[in-house]
Protein backbone atom coordinates (compact mmCIF):
# COMPACT_ATOMS: atom_id res chain seq x y z
CA UNK A 1 0.00 0.00 0.00
CA UNK A 2 2.87 2.38 0.86
CA UNK A 3 4.55 1.60 -2.45
CA UNK A 4 1.28 2.27 -4.28
CA UNK A 5 0.78 5.58 -2.45
CA UNK A 6 4.35 6.61 -3.24
CA UNK A 7 3.81 5.76 -6.92
CA UNK A 8 0.61 7.82 -7.03
CA UNK A 9 2.33 10.77 -5.37
CA UNK A 10 5.24 10.73 -7.80
CA UNK A 11 2.87 10.24 -10.74
CA UNK A 12 0.80 13.24 -9.67
CA UNK A 13 3.97 15.29 -9.17
CA UNK A 14 5.09 14.30 -12.67
CA UNK A 15 1.73 15.40 -14.07
CA UNK A 16 2.13 18.79 -12.39
CA UNK A 17 5.64 19.12 -13.80
CA UNK A 18 4.45 18.06 -17.26
CA UNK A 19 1.57 20.54 -17.14
CA UNK A 20 3.94 23.26 -15.95
CA UNK A 21 6.31 22.55 -18.84
CA UNK A 22 3.44 22.65 -21.38
CA UNK A 23 2.21 25.99 -20.06
CA UNK A 24 5.76 27.35 -19.92
CA UNK A 25 6.50 26.36 -23.53
CA UNK A 26 3.30 27.95 -24.78
CA UNK A 27 3.90 30.99 -22.62
CA UNK A 28 7.45 31.21 -23.97
CA UNK A 29 6.08 31.40 -27.51
CA UNK A 30 3.63 34.09 -26.42
CA UNK A 31 6.30 36.09 -24.60
CA UNK A 32 8.71 35.90 -27.53
CA UNK A 33 6.02 37.26 -29.85
CA UNK A 34 5.21 39.82 -27.16
CA UNK A 35 8.80 41.01 -27.31
CA UNK A 36 8.59 41.12 -31.12
CA UNK A 37 5.45 43.23 -30.71
CA UNK A 38 7.25 45.59 -28.33
CA UNK A 39 10.19 45.84 -30.72
CA UNK A 40 7.76 46.93 -33.45
CA UNK A 41 6.18 49.48 -31.10
CA UNK A 42 9.56 50.79 -29.97
CA UNK A 43 10.73 51.09 -33.57
CA UNK A 44 7.60 53.01 -34.58
CA UNK A 45 7.15 55.26 -31.56
CA UNK A 46 10.10 54.93 -29.20
CA UNK A 47 9.29 56.42 -25.80
CA UNK A 48 7.54 59.57 -27.02
CA UNK A 49 4.09 61.01 -26.41
CA UNK A 50 2.33 58.63 -28.82
CA UNK A 51 3.86 55.61 -27.09
CA UNK A 52 2.91 56.95 -23.66
CA UNK A 53 -0.72 57.30 -24.77
CA UNK A 54 -0.96 53.82 -26.30
CA UNK A 55 0.50 52.14 -23.23
CA UNK A 56 -1.93 54.13 -21.10
CA UNK A 57 -4.95 53.23 -23.26
CA UNK A 58 -3.92 49.58 -23.27
CA UNK A 59 -3.23 49.43 -19.54
CA UNK A 60 -6.74 50.37 -18.34
CA UNK A 61 -8.68 47.51 -20.04
CA UNK A 62 -5.78 45.18 -19.26
CA UNK A 63 -6.13 46.06 -15.59
CA UNK A 64 -9.82 45.14 -15.74
CA UNK A 65 -8.87 41.99 -17.67
CA UNK A 66 -6.71 40.90 -14.74
CA UNK A 67 -9.75 41.33 -12.49
CA UNK A 68 -12.48 39.79 -14.65
CA UNK A 69 -10.55 37.28 -16.74
CA UNK A 70 -7.28 36.09 -15.23
CA UNK A 71 -7.15 37.35 -11.67
CA UNK A 72 -9.97 37.54 -9.19
CA UNK A 73 -12.50 35.71 -11.35
CA UNK A 74 -10.21 32.77 -12.10
CA UNK A 75 -9.20 32.46 -8.46
CA UNK A 76 -12.85 32.37 -7.41
CA UNK A 77 -14.21 30.32 -10.33
CA UNK A 78 -11.72 27.44 -10.54
CA UNK A 79 -12.19 26.18 -6.94
CA UNK A 80 -15.99 26.28 -7.30
CA UNK A 81 -15.90 24.51 -10.68
CA UNK A 82 -13.54 21.90 -9.19
CA UNK A 83 -16.03 21.31 -6.38
CA UNK A 84 -18.89 20.98 -8.89
CA UNK A 85 -16.86 18.53 -11.00
CA UNK A 86 -16.17 16.48 -7.86
CA UNK A 87 -19.92 15.75 -7.62
CA UNK A 88 -19.62 13.80 -10.89
CA UNK A 89 -22.83 15.31 -12.27
CA UNK A 90 -22.27 16.42 -15.86
CA UNK A 91 -25.63 18.17 -16.14
CA UNK A 92 -24.89 20.20 -13.03
CA UNK A 93 -21.45 21.17 -14.38
CA UNK A 94 -22.82 22.28 -17.75
CA UNK A 95 -25.63 24.22 -16.08
CA UNK A 96 -23.09 26.04 -13.90
CA UNK A 97 -20.88 26.88 -16.89
CA UNK A 98 -23.90 28.20 -18.83
CA UNK A 99 -25.01 30.44 -15.99
CA UNK A 100 -21.58 31.74 -15.04
CA UNK A 101 -20.74 32.56 -18.67
CA UNK A 102 -24.06 34.33 -19.22
CA UNK A 103 -23.83 36.33 -16.00
CA UNK A 104 -20.21 37.31 -16.47
CA UNK A 105 -20.77 38.09 -20.15
CA UNK A 106 -23.60 40.54 -19.43
CA UNK A 107 -21.61 42.29 -16.70
CA UNK A 108 -18.47 42.80 -18.76
CA UNK A 109 -20.48 43.77 -21.86
CA UNK A 110 -22.04 46.73 -20.07
CA UNK A 111 -18.72 47.50 -18.36
CA UNK A 112 -17.08 47.74 -21.79
CA UNK A 113 -19.89 49.96 -23.10
CA UNK A 114 -19.51 52.22 -20.08
CA UNK A 115 -15.75 52.39 -20.70
CA UNK A 116 -16.30 53.49 -24.30
CA UNK A 117 -18.83 56.17 -23.37
CA UNK A 118 -16.93 57.41 -20.33
CA UNK A 119 -13.46 57.32 -21.90
CA UNK A 120 -12.80 61.07 -21.34
CA UNK A 121 -13.61 60.68 -17.63
CA UNK A 122 -11.39 57.59 -17.34
CA UNK A 123 -8.56 59.36 -19.17
CA UNK A 124 -8.89 62.33 -16.79
CA UNK A 125 -9.01 60.05 -13.74
CA UNK A 126 -5.92 57.98 -14.48
CA UNK A 127 -4.04 60.54 -16.58
CA UNK A 128 -4.66 63.52 -14.33
CA UNK A 129 -1.42 65.21 -15.29
CA UNK A 130 -2.40 65.17 -18.97
CA UNK A 131 -5.92 66.39 -18.14
CA UNK A 132 -4.56 69.36 -16.21
CA UNK A 133 -2.28 70.16 -19.15
CA UNK A 134 -5.33 69.95 -21.46
CA UNK A 135 -7.31 72.40 -19.31
CA UNK A 136 -4.38 74.80 -19.21
CA UNK A 137 -3.84 74.46 -22.99
CA UNK A 138 -0.33 73.08 -22.52
CA UNK A 139 1.48 70.83 -25.05
CA UNK A 140 0.91 67.65 -23.01
CA UNK A 141 -2.83 68.26 -23.30
CA UNK A 142 -2.82 66.44 -26.64
CA UNK A 143 -2.04 63.24 -24.73
CA UNK A 144 -5.37 63.54 -22.93
CA UNK A 145 -7.26 63.95 -26.22
CA UNK A 146 -5.47 60.99 -27.80
CA UNK A 147 -6.03 58.83 -24.73
CA UNK A 148 -9.76 59.61 -24.66
CA UNK A 149 -10.16 58.55 -28.28
CA UNK A 150 -7.91 55.52 -28.06
CA UNK A 151 -9.75 54.12 -25.03
CA UNK A 152 -12.90 53.91 -27.17
CA UNK A 153 -11.05 51.42 -29.38
CA UNK A 154 -9.29 49.37 -26.69
CA UNK A 155 -12.06 49.10 -24.10
CA UNK A 156 -14.20 46.52 -26.03
CA UNK A 157 -11.17 44.23 -25.72
CA UNK A 158 -12.31 43.71 -22.13
CA UNK A 159 -15.46 41.87 -23.23
CA UNK A 160 -13.63 39.51 -25.59
CA UNK A 161 -10.71 38.74 -23.28
CA UNK A 162 -12.93 38.12 -20.25
CA UNK A 163 -14.87 35.40 -22.05
CA UNK A 164 -11.54 34.10 -23.35
CA UNK A 165 -10.29 33.93 -19.76
CA UNK A 166 -13.43 32.07 -18.71
CA UNK A 167 -12.94 29.56 -21.52
CA UNK A 168 -9.31 29.08 -20.54
CA UNK A 169 -10.21 28.55 -16.88
CA UNK A 170 -12.71 25.83 -17.86
CA UNK A 171 -10.12 24.08 -20.04
CA UNK A 172 -7.48 24.36 -17.30
CA UNK A 173 -9.84 22.71 -14.82
CA UNK A 174 -10.11 19.85 -17.31
CA UNK A 175 -6.28 19.68 -17.32
CA UNK A 176 -6.11 21.04 -20.89
CA UNK A 177 -3.58 23.77 -20.28
CA UNK A 178 -1.99 24.17 -23.71
CA UNK A 179 -4.91 25.95 -25.42
CA UNK A 180 -5.25 28.75 -22.88
CA UNK A 181 -1.47 29.17 -22.68
CA UNK A 182 -1.16 29.46 -26.47
CA UNK A 183 -4.08 31.87 -26.95
CA UNK A 184 -2.17 35.12 -26.08
CA UNK A 185 0.05 34.43 -29.09
CA UNK A 186 -2.87 35.50 -31.27
CA UNK A 187 -3.09 38.92 -29.59
CA UNK A 188 0.56 39.58 -30.32
CA UNK A 189 0.13 38.44 -33.93
CA UNK A 190 -2.86 40.78 -34.32
CA UNK A 191 -1.02 43.82 -32.91
CA UNK A 192 2.11 43.14 -34.98
CA UNK A 193 0.05 42.69 -38.15
CA UNK A 194 -1.98 45.86 -37.65
CA UNK A 195 1.14 47.86 -36.77
CA UNK A 196 2.98 46.58 -39.82
CA UNK A 197 0.16 46.99 -42.35
CA UNK A 198 -1.80 50.02 -41.14
CA UNK A 199 0.50 52.36 -39.20
CA UNK A 200 0.81 54.63 -42.22
CA UNK A 201 -2.98 54.88 -42.55
CA UNK A 202 -3.26 56.93 -39.34
CA UNK A 203 -1.79 60.32 -38.46
CA UNK A 204 -0.86 58.74 -35.11
CA UNK A 205 0.56 55.19 -35.59
CA UNK A 206 -0.64 54.23 -32.11
CA UNK A 207 -4.20 53.94 -33.47
CA UNK A 208 -3.11 50.99 -35.61
CA UNK A 209 -1.88 49.28 -32.45
CA UNK A 210 -5.16 50.04 -30.68
CA UNK A 211 -7.13 48.34 -33.46
CA UNK A 212 -4.72 45.42 -33.18
CA UNK A 213 -5.76 45.07 -29.53
CA UNK A 214 -9.46 45.15 -30.48
CA UNK A 215 -9.19 42.46 -33.15
CA UNK A 216 -6.76 40.45 -31.03
CA UNK A 217 -9.39 40.04 -28.33
CA UNK A 218 -12.00 38.91 -30.85
CA UNK A 219 -9.63 36.38 -32.46
CA UNK A 220 -8.60 34.90 -29.10
CA UNK A 221 -12.20 34.22 -28.13
CA UNK A 222 -13.03 32.68 -31.51
CA UNK A 223 -9.94 30.44 -31.28
CA UNK A 224 -11.00 28.80 -28.01
CA UNK A 225 -14.62 28.02 -28.92
CA UNK A 226 -13.84 24.88 -30.99
CA UNK A 227 -11.82 23.43 -28.10
CA UNK A 228 -14.71 24.01 -25.71
CA UNK A 229 -16.98 22.25 -28.21
CA UNK A 230 -14.58 19.33 -28.53
CA UNK A 231 -14.45 19.01 -24.73
CA UNK A 232 -18.24 18.97 -24.61
CA UNK A 233 -18.51 22.10 -22.47
CA UNK A 234 -19.60 24.67 -25.07
CA UNK A 235 -23.05 25.65 -23.83
CA UNK A 236 -25.54 28.42 -24.46
CA UNK A 237 -24.96 31.22 -21.90
CA UNK A 238 -27.82 31.97 -19.51
CA UNK A 239 -28.35 34.62 -16.87
CA UNK A 240 -27.82 33.03 -13.46
CA UNK A 241 -27.22 35.76 -10.89
CA UNK A 242 -29.17 33.87 -8.19
CA UNK A 243 -27.77 30.40 -8.92
CA UNK A 244 -26.13 29.01 -5.71
CA UNK A 245 -22.79 28.26 -7.40
CA UNK A 246 -22.76 31.61 -9.22
CA UNK A 247 -23.50 33.30 -5.91
CA UNK A 248 -20.59 31.42 -4.38
CA UNK A 249 -18.27 32.67 -7.14
CA UNK A 250 -19.66 36.17 -6.63
CA UNK A 251 -19.06 36.00 -2.91
CA UNK A 252 -15.50 34.78 -3.40
CA UNK A 253 -14.76 37.17 -6.24
CA UNK A 254 -15.79 40.45 -4.62
CA UNK A 255 -12.94 40.51 -2.09
CA UNK A 256 -10.61 38.79 -4.53
CA UNK A 257 -11.17 41.66 -6.98
CA UNK A 258 -8.91 43.65 -4.74
CA UNK A 259 -6.74 41.04 -3.10
CA UNK A 260 -5.37 39.30 -6.19
CA UNK A 261 -4.85 42.48 -8.20
CA UNK A 262 -2.90 44.64 -5.79
CA UNK A 263 0.11 44.70 -8.09
CA UNK A 264 -2.09 45.88 -10.97
CA UNK A 265 -3.66 48.60 -8.84
CA UNK A 266 -0.16 49.68 -7.85
CA UNK A 267 0.79 49.91 -11.52
CA UNK A 268 -2.24 52.16 -12.14
CA UNK A 269 -1.09 54.42 -9.33
CA UNK A 270 2.32 54.47 -10.98
CA UNK A 271 0.69 55.52 -14.26
CA UNK A 272 -1.25 58.29 -12.51
CA UNK A 273 1.88 59.70 -10.90
CA UNK A 274 3.92 59.19 -14.09
CA UNK A 275 1.47 61.43 -15.97
CA UNK A 276 2.94 64.31 -13.94
CA UNK A 277 6.52 63.35 -14.79
CA UNK A 278 8.61 63.94 -17.90
CA UNK A 279 7.50 62.61 -21.29
CA UNK A 280 8.72 59.05 -21.65
CA UNK A 281 8.17 58.03 -18.02
CA UNK A 282 5.15 55.86 -18.82
CA UNK A 283 7.00 54.24 -21.74
CA UNK A 284 10.21 53.56 -19.79
CA UNK A 285 8.21 51.90 -17.05
CA UNK A 286 6.30 49.91 -19.67
CA UNK A 287 9.36 48.58 -21.50
CA UNK A 288 11.10 47.58 -18.28
CA UNK A 289 7.91 45.98 -16.97
CA UNK A 290 7.56 44.02 -20.22
CA UNK A 291 10.98 42.43 -19.71
CA UNK A 292 10.02 41.63 -16.14
CA UNK A 293 6.79 40.03 -17.38
CA UNK A 294 8.82 37.61 -19.51
CA UNK A 295 10.17 35.44 -16.66
CA UNK A 296 7.13 36.22 -14.49
CA UNK A 297 4.75 34.85 -17.12
CA UNK A 298 7.04 32.07 -18.26
CA UNK A 299 7.69 30.68 -14.78
CA UNK A 300 5.55 32.30 -12.08
CA UNK A 301 2.18 32.54 -13.81
CA UNK A 302 2.69 29.23 -15.64
CA UNK A 303 3.28 27.33 -12.39
CA UNK A 304 0.47 29.19 -10.62
CA UNK A 305 -1.87 28.24 -13.48
CA UNK A 306 -1.33 24.51 -12.97
CA UNK A 307 -1.15 24.63 -9.16
CA UNK A 308 -4.56 26.23 -8.50
CA UNK A 309 -6.69 23.35 -9.91
CA UNK A 310 -4.42 20.86 -8.09
CA UNK A 311 -4.72 22.67 -4.76
CA UNK A 312 -8.47 23.01 -5.25
CA UNK A 313 -8.79 19.24 -5.73
CA UNK A 314 -6.59 18.64 -2.68
CA UNK A 315 -8.85 20.84 -0.60
CA UNK A 316 -12.03 19.14 -1.86
CA UNK A 317 -10.55 15.71 -1.04
CA UNK A 318 -9.29 17.05 2.33
CA UNK A 319 -5.77 15.78 1.62
CA UNK A 320 -3.70 18.23 3.69
CA UNK A 321 -0.39 16.43 3.14
CA UNK A 322 -0.80 16.49 -0.61
CA UNK A 323 -1.77 20.17 -0.42
CA UNK A 324 1.52 20.91 1.34
CA UNK A 325 3.53 18.81 -1.11
CA UNK A 326 2.06 20.68 -4.06
CA UNK A 327 2.81 24.02 -2.38
CA UNK A 328 6.38 22.84 -1.75
CA UNK A 329 6.75 21.85 -5.40
CA UNK A 330 5.41 25.19 -6.64
CA UNK A 331 7.63 27.20 -4.29
CA UNK A 332 10.71 25.18 -5.25
CA UNK A 333 10.08 25.62 -8.95
CA UNK A 334 9.42 29.37 -8.91
CA UNK A 335 12.49 30.03 -6.77
CA UNK A 336 14.71 27.77 -8.88
CA UNK A 337 13.73 29.81 -11.93
CA UNK A 338 12.92 33.17 -10.34
CA UNK A 339 16.07 33.79 -8.30
CA UNK A 340 18.51 33.51 -11.25
CA UNK A 341 16.09 35.46 -13.46
CA UNK A 342 16.01 38.25 -10.87
CA UNK A 343 19.79 38.57 -10.58
CA UNK A 344 20.27 38.04 -14.31
CA UNK A 345 17.93 40.90 -15.21
CA UNK A 346 19.65 43.17 -12.71
CA UNK A 347 23.11 42.45 -14.11
CA UNK A 348 22.09 42.49 -17.79
CA UNK A 349 19.35 45.15 -17.73
CA UNK A 350 20.82 47.62 -20.23
CA UNK A 351 22.45 45.11 -22.62
CA UNK A 352 19.16 43.19 -23.00
CA UNK A 353 17.12 46.38 -23.47
CA UNK A 354 19.64 47.62 -26.02
CA UNK A 355 19.60 44.45 -28.11
CA UNK A 356 15.82 44.16 -28.08
CA UNK A 357 14.65 47.76 -28.42
CA UNK A 358 17.45 50.14 -29.46
CA UNK A 359 16.54 50.98 -33.04
CA UNK A 360 14.33 53.42 -34.90
CA UNK A 361 12.73 55.89 -32.49
CA UNK A 362 14.09 54.09 -29.41
CA UNK A 363 17.43 55.71 -28.54
CA UNK A 364 20.38 54.83 -26.31
CA UNK A 365 19.05 57.37 -23.81
CA UNK A 366 15.78 55.41 -23.67
CA UNK A 367 17.80 52.25 -23.01
CA UNK A 368 19.57 53.92 -20.10
CA UNK A 369 16.36 55.33 -18.63
CA UNK A 370 14.42 52.07 -18.98
CA UNK A 371 17.40 50.16 -17.60
CA UNK A 372 17.17 51.98 -14.29
CA UNK A 373 13.50 51.15 -13.82
CA UNK A 374 14.13 47.53 -14.90
CA UNK A 375 16.77 47.26 -12.19
CA UNK A 376 14.21 48.42 -9.62
CA UNK A 377 11.44 46.15 -10.93
CA UNK A 378 13.75 43.11 -11.12
CA UNK A 379 14.56 43.41 -7.42
CA UNK A 380 10.95 42.41 -6.73
CA UNK A 381 10.64 39.62 -9.32
CA UNK A 382 10.78 36.76 -6.82
CA UNK A 383 8.19 38.52 -4.66
CA UNK A 384 5.84 38.87 -7.66
CA UNK A 385 6.26 35.15 -8.31
CA UNK A 386 5.68 34.17 -4.69
CA UNK A 387 2.41 36.10 -4.64
CA UNK A 388 1.27 33.98 -7.59
CA UNK A 389 2.06 30.84 -5.55
CA UNK A 390 0.87 31.85 -2.08
CA UNK A 391 -2.43 33.42 -3.20
CA UNK A 392 -3.79 30.11 -4.61
CA UNK A 393 -3.16 28.64 -1.17
CA UNK A 394 -6.06 30.82 -0.02
CA UNK A 395 -8.28 30.74 -3.08
CA UNK A 396 -8.13 26.95 -3.39
CA UNK A 397 -9.69 26.85 0.10
CA UNK A 398 -12.26 29.45 -1.02
CA UNK A 399 -10.77 32.02 1.34
CA UNK A 400 -10.75 35.33 -0.52
CA UNK A 401 -11.09 37.64 2.46
CA UNK A 402 -7.71 37.12 4.09
CA UNK A 403 -5.65 38.20 1.03
CA UNK A 404 -7.76 41.37 0.88
CA UNK A 405 -6.51 42.46 4.28
CA UNK A 406 -2.95 41.94 3.11
CA UNK A 407 -3.73 43.64 -0.19
CA UNK A 408 -4.99 46.77 1.55
CA UNK A 409 -1.84 46.92 3.67
CA UNK A 410 0.37 46.43 0.59
CA UNK A 411 -1.46 49.08 -1.42
CA UNK A 412 -1.28 51.68 1.35
CA UNK A 413 2.40 50.85 1.73
CA UNK A 414 2.88 51.29 -2.02
CA UNK A 415 1.31 54.75 -1.87
CA UNK A 416 3.64 55.68 0.98
CA UNK A 417 6.64 54.24 -0.88
CA UNK A 418 5.63 56.24 -3.97
CA UNK A 419 5.78 59.46 -1.98
CA UNK A 420 9.08 58.50 -0.36
CA UNK A 421 10.89 57.35 -3.51
CA UNK A 422 9.21 59.20 -6.41
CA UNK A 423 10.28 62.62 -5.18
CA UNK A 424 14.05 61.94 -5.27
CA UNK A 425 14.09 59.22 -7.96
CA UNK A 426 11.17 60.11 -10.26
CA UNK A 427 9.77 57.23 -12.32
CA UNK A 428 12.45 54.86 -10.95
CA UNK A 429 11.06 55.52 -7.49
CA UNK A 430 7.69 54.22 -8.70
CA UNK A 431 9.31 50.92 -9.70
CA UNK A 432 11.10 50.72 -6.34
CA UNK A 433 7.80 51.28 -4.53
CA UNK A 434 6.06 48.56 -6.56
CA UNK A 435 8.78 46.01 -5.75
CA UNK A 436 8.78 46.85 -2.05
CA UNK A 437 5.00 46.57 -1.77
CA UNK A 438 5.08 43.22 -3.61
CA UNK A 439 7.67 41.93 -1.13
CA UNK A 440 5.50 43.05 1.75
CA UNK A 441 2.44 41.39 0.20
CA UNK A 442 4.27 38.09 -0.36
CA UNK A 443 5.54 38.10 3.22
CA UNK A 444 2.07 38.72 4.63
CA UNK A 445 0.54 35.96 2.48
CA UNK A 446 3.14 33.45 3.67
CA UNK A 447 2.73 34.43 7.31
CA UNK A 448 -1.04 34.03 6.96
CA UNK A 449 -0.66 30.49 5.61
CA UNK A 450 1.63 29.61 8.52
CA UNK A 451 -0.72 31.06 11.13
CA UNK A 452 -3.66 29.17 9.59
CA UNK A 453 -1.69 25.92 9.81
CA UNK A 454 -2.10 25.41 6.06
CA UNK A 455 1.50 25.59 4.92
CA UNK A 456 4.94 26.22 6.35
CA UNK A 457 8.31 26.14 4.66
CA UNK A 458 10.08 22.89 5.54
CA UNK A 459 13.77 22.82 6.41
CA UNK A 460 14.63 20.66 3.39
CA UNK A 461 12.97 23.16 1.04
CA UNK A 462 14.56 26.12 2.83
CA UNK A 463 18.00 24.54 2.43
CA UNK A 464 17.35 24.11 -1.30
CA UNK A 465 16.44 27.79 -1.57
CA UNK A 466 19.70 28.78 0.13
CA UNK A 467 21.63 26.67 -2.40
CA UNK A 468 19.72 28.28 -5.27
CA UNK A 469 20.56 31.75 -3.95
CA UNK A 470 24.26 30.89 -3.65
CA UNK A 471 24.32 29.43 -7.17
CA UNK A 472 22.56 32.50 -8.59
CA UNK A 473 24.98 34.84 -6.79
CA UNK A 474 27.95 33.06 -8.38
CA UNK A 475 26.17 33.23 -11.74
CA UNK A 476 25.65 37.01 -11.38
CA UNK A 477 29.29 37.52 -10.41
CA UNK A 478 30.48 35.56 -13.47
CA UNK A 479 28.33 37.61 -15.84
CA UNK A 480 29.32 40.89 -14.19
CA UNK A 481 33.03 40.07 -14.58
CA UNK A 482 32.52 39.16 -18.25
CA UNK A 483 30.84 42.53 -18.88
CA UNK A 484 33.81 44.42 -17.46
CA UNK A 485 35.92 43.14 -20.34
CA UNK A 486 33.73 44.86 -22.97
CA UNK A 487 33.20 48.49 -24.01
CA UNK A 488 29.51 48.26 -24.95
CA UNK A 489 29.32 51.67 -26.67
CA UNK A 490 31.87 50.62 -29.31
CA UNK A 491 30.09 47.43 -30.36
CA UNK A 492 28.02 46.97 -33.52
CA UNK A 493 24.53 45.48 -33.23
CA UNK A 494 25.64 42.01 -34.34
CA UNK A 495 28.45 42.02 -31.79
CA UNK A 496 26.04 43.15 -29.07
CA UNK A 497 23.73 40.25 -29.85
CA UNK A 498 26.68 37.87 -29.79
CA UNK A 499 27.85 39.12 -26.41
CA UNK A 500 24.39 38.98 -24.84
CA UNK A 501 23.90 35.41 -26.07
CA UNK A 502 27.35 34.50 -24.71
CA UNK A 503 26.61 36.09 -21.33
CA UNK A 504 23.22 34.40 -21.06
CA UNK A 505 24.80 31.05 -21.96
CA UNK A 506 27.52 31.60 -19.35
CA UNK A 507 24.84 32.47 -16.81
CA UNK A 508 22.91 29.28 -17.52
CA UNK A 509 25.95 27.03 -17.41
CA UNK A 510 27.42 28.60 -14.26
CA UNK A 511 24.06 28.39 -12.46
CA UNK A 512 23.49 24.74 -13.36
CA UNK A 513 27.08 23.79 -12.50
CA UNK A 514 26.80 25.50 -9.11
CA UNK A 515 23.48 23.77 -8.40
CA UNK A 516 25.19 20.45 -9.13
CA UNK A 517 28.22 21.27 -6.97
CA UNK A 518 25.91 22.25 -4.12
CA UNK A 519 24.19 18.88 -4.31
CA UNK A 520 20.88 19.69 -6.05
CA UNK A 521 19.65 17.05 -8.48
CA UNK A 522 16.72 16.84 -10.95
CA UNK A 523 14.80 14.63 -8.51
CA UNK A 524 14.70 17.55 -6.06
CA UNK A 525 12.37 19.37 -8.45
CA UNK A 526 9.97 16.48 -9.01
CA UNK A 527 8.53 15.88 -5.57
CA UNK A 528 9.14 16.76 -1.94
Amino acid sequence: MLIYAHFITRSQSFMLLKSGIIVSVMTLLSRVLGLVRDVVVANLMGAGASADVFFFANKIPNFLRRLFAEGAFAQAFVPVLSAVHAQDDRKLSLDFIAKISGTLGVIVFFTAIFGVLASPVIAALFGTGWFIAFINDEPDGQKFELASTMLKITFPYLFFITLTGLSGAILNTLNRFAVAAFTPVLLNVSIITCAWLFHEQFSTPAFALAWGVFFGGLIQLAFQLPFLYRAGVLVRPRWGWSDPNVKKVRTLMIPALFGVSVSQINLLFDTLIASFLMTGSVSWLYYSDRLLEFPLGLFGIAIATVILPALSRDHVSQDKDKFKRNMNWALTMVCALGIPSCLGLMVLAEPILSVIFERGAFTSNDVSMAGMSLLAYASGLVSFMLIKIFAPGYYARQDTKTPVKFGIIAMIANMAFNVIFAIPFGYVGLAIATSLSATLNAGLLYRGLVKAGVYQLESVVLWRLVKMLLAAAVMAAVVFMLQLQVDWSLLTFSHRVSYVVTWLSAALVSYLVMLGLLGLRPRDFKST
